[in-house]
């Protein structure tokens, strides 16, 4: 099989690109630096510009699969009206390149798989929500409708298209981890603000064997939730992260100073919270290696070890 990954070069493409490669299988790779890139087995770099097919069209002639994760990192930087356009932007720019892409083909793949995120559902307190629940408010849930919107025109071309809404996704080497344990090492972790709101997640094990299922399966299509059924709120987080690390998790953030230092984003990303459900994974027989955060903490933390012993 032939794969296209637009975001390959990303924490969940580059661990998409290991797993495919690792199977055999042949992978390109969209960058913007495709020069600057090192050779590596079963991977080819091609040029994208974020907004047309140019550079990397002729890549999708006998490709199986075309997946686009494209989108800057959202807790990058502080949300300013420019950083938030930003965000925008680089999804809709993406969404177009894809469409350029695909409607100029001359084979194009038939199935597409499209970034999303749980954010697209807002705030939903304690009610566990499924791919049938409508957006929500705020930028997020704006932003990763649009992102979705953005490739919709792929299934009147005939493709099968999955999106893929994806909850935190934690690992070794990168993501949301590192930033998150930081306090738990120096004895200042506890929840952030209430902590009775839930915090949706995933391993990115689970992550990548989920997106491989939605590439494979002739009948994923349409949204699906990529969270780990083990339901989860910022106070049983806490007290995940303290047990991993053996440190306490009593140093509550108060919501106040959280949005005093970080405005609408700490609202949308920390105080905000979803109970996100993978129906439709479970309905294709997907089994999650780490529903639990326990475990899944300690496999990470244990890979961490292993890549520096």
């Amino acid at each position: 099989m032939k794969a296209v990954i637009a975001g390959g070069t990303g924490f969940i493409g580059r661990a998409l690109v290991r797993s495919l490669t690792g199977d055999g299988h042949a992978v390109v790779v969209l960058t913007r630096t495709p020069a600057g890139k090192r050779p590596a087995p079963g991977v080819t770099y091609a040029p994208f510009d974020g907004a047309t097919g140019e550079g990397w069209l002729r890549h999708l002639d006998g490709a199986a699969v075309l997946v686009n994760l494209v989108g800057e990192n959202i807790a990058s930087g502080y949300w300013t009206a420019a950083r938030k356009a930003r965000l925008r932007q680089s999804r809709l720019d993406a969404g177009a390149a894809v469409m350029d892409a695909l409607r100029r083909a001359a084979d194009p793949p038939r199935v597409l798989i499209q970034g999303s995120a749980t954010g697209f559902y807002g705030d939903r307190s304690e009610v566990p929500v499924d791919e049938t629940a409508p957006a929500g408010a705020g930028f997020l849930a704006a932003l990763a409708r649009d992102w979705e919107a953005s490739t919709a025109g792929a299934e009147a071309l005939g493709l099968r298209r999955a999106v893929a809404r994806t909850a935190v996704v934690l690992g070794a080497g990168g993501g949301a981890l590192p930033r998150m344990l930081a306090p738990y090492r120096f004895f200042l972790g506890g929840p952030l603000g209430p902590g009775t709101q839930y915090f949706p997640w995933i391993h990115l094990a689970d992550e990548v064997a989920a997106i491989r299922l939605l590439m494979e399966h002739p009948q994923a299509s349409g949204p699906f939730n990529l969270a780990a059924p083990g339901a989860l709120t910022q106070d049983g987080l806490a007290q995940a992260l303290g047990r991993a690390l053996g440190r306490p998790a009593a140093l509550r953030a108060p919501a106040f100073l959280l949005r005093l230092a970080l405005g609408e984003m700490a609202q949308e990303l920390f105080l905000n919270g979803v109970r996100a459900v993978p129906a439709k994974l479970a309905r294709l027989g997907f089994v999650f290696r780490f529903p639990d955060i326990g475990a899944a903490l300690a496999d990470i933390l244990g890979a961490g070890e292993r890549s520096h012993g």
